[in-house]
């Protein structure tokens, strides 16, 4: 899985649920493994808020050497691994509205030549699938195997199930909930946040030093919320090597994360609700949360499985026994792997419609 190559796909006028007609989207994306003829043998991986689409496999240097770290679900996406690349073609997307290669506040507005900044346009989550199903149709893919994902891509994964029912055969959503939370307040909290960096300018930033001291501040915040602590503990025993490693991670992100890209997102998030729509979707579940993931804890599970037998979807829950919190999908992966392994097994027997 080395050799994995950045790549970007444009679309042209692409319509937003508002009714907004963007001139152009790019949306940057990753593929492992090899497409079938019949374009039906696909996988696509969604990510979560603040992360990317780099899921598995490693980036090569100019000498071809691999370089970097390995992507999130690596120890899950490979040859003979639970997402297996020797017989499945997979697509990881960055979302629309992301910081990772996307369209997003960031990129220049083709009507001003400015980053769009606060003025990009609200986007949902049908938007954000829509956009990657226009990804997978320009790729050849004609039919997915799944959708799977953590946390703002569990979001995903039971947007695509409702969305577009007839395109799968099984969602994976992970570390995640079928309905967002936080409404407005979430969105006013979070500006309320990034508008402490005396560089704020009411989104208008980017010509202005950046928000690079708060961003790192919020990141902190949120690595200490997933469980950090737990997972650098026995790399870092001293608490003071500790407390300098989060910082560390924290910088390096906030240096490359939008400000208004949290914003954005945030904003689609509130607004998620597949739940209302449980019986329109057609594709097997096999819904996966953490122990002790604060962020999603599993005491949701009962109710949410509740939701999807009632609207009679054919569903499993599993629960990762580990410590590590809201990132135990990829830190654990080994403790969920067979589980998954026995579902897309599961999903590969079923012909498509």
């Amino acid at each position: 899985m080395n050799h994995v190559q950045r790549k970007a796909f444009t679309a042209k006028s692409f319509h937003l649920e508002s009714g907004v007609v963007m001139p152009e989207i790019v949306i940057a994306y990753e593929t492992y493994g090899k497409l079938a003829r019949d374009g039906r043998n696909a996988v696509l991986l969604t990510h979560g808020y603040t992360s990317s689409q780099h899921m598995a496999g490693r980036y090569a240097d100019a000498g071809g050497a691999p370089t970097g770290a390995e992507g999130a679900w690596d120890g899950l996406v490979g040859p003979g691994k639970a997402i297996d690349t020797d017989k499945l073609f997979v697509v990881s997307s960055n979302m629309l509205g992301s910081s990772y290669g996307s369209t997003s506040p960031a990129f220049l507005n083709p009507y001003t030549r400015a980053p769009y900044g606060p003025s990009f346009p609200d986007i949902t989550l049908v938007d954000i699938v829509n956009a990657q199903r226009a990804l997978l149709e320009g790729l050849g893919v004609k039919h997915l195997v799944a959708v799977a994902g953590p946390s703002f891509g569990g979001y995903q994964a039971f947007q695509w199930g409702v969305t577009f029912p007839n395109f799968m055969d099984g969602i994976v959503p992970v570390v995640s909930a079928p309905k967002g939370s936080g409404g407005q307040a979430s969105v006013d909290a979070l500006v309320g946040q990034l508008a402490k960096d005396p560089h704020w300018n009411n989104g208008w930033y980017y010509d202005n030093g950046g928000i690079t001291g708060v961003l790192t501040e919020m990141r902190v915040a949120t690595l200490r919320r997933y469980g950090i602590d737990d997972q650098l503990a026995a790399q870092f025993p001293d608490k003071a090597a500790r407390d300098a490693e989060v910082a560390r991670r924290a910088l390096s992100w906030a240096k490359a994360f939008d400000g208004n890209s949290l914003v954005t997102l945030r904003k689609a998030s509130v607004k998620f609700d597949a739940a209302k729509d449980f019986d329109k979707m057609k594709a097997k579940v096999l819904y996966v949360l953490s122990r002790t993931d604060k962020v999603f804890p599993p005491s949701i599970a009962p109710d949410v499985m509740a939701k999807l037998k009632s609207a009679k979807v054919d569903a499993d829950y599993f629960e990762i026994d580990s410590e590590f919190g809201h990132s135990a999908s990829g830190l654990d992966a080994a403790k969920w792997a067979l589980r998954l392994k026995a579902f897309m097994a599961d999903l590969l027997k079923i012909k498509p419609s």
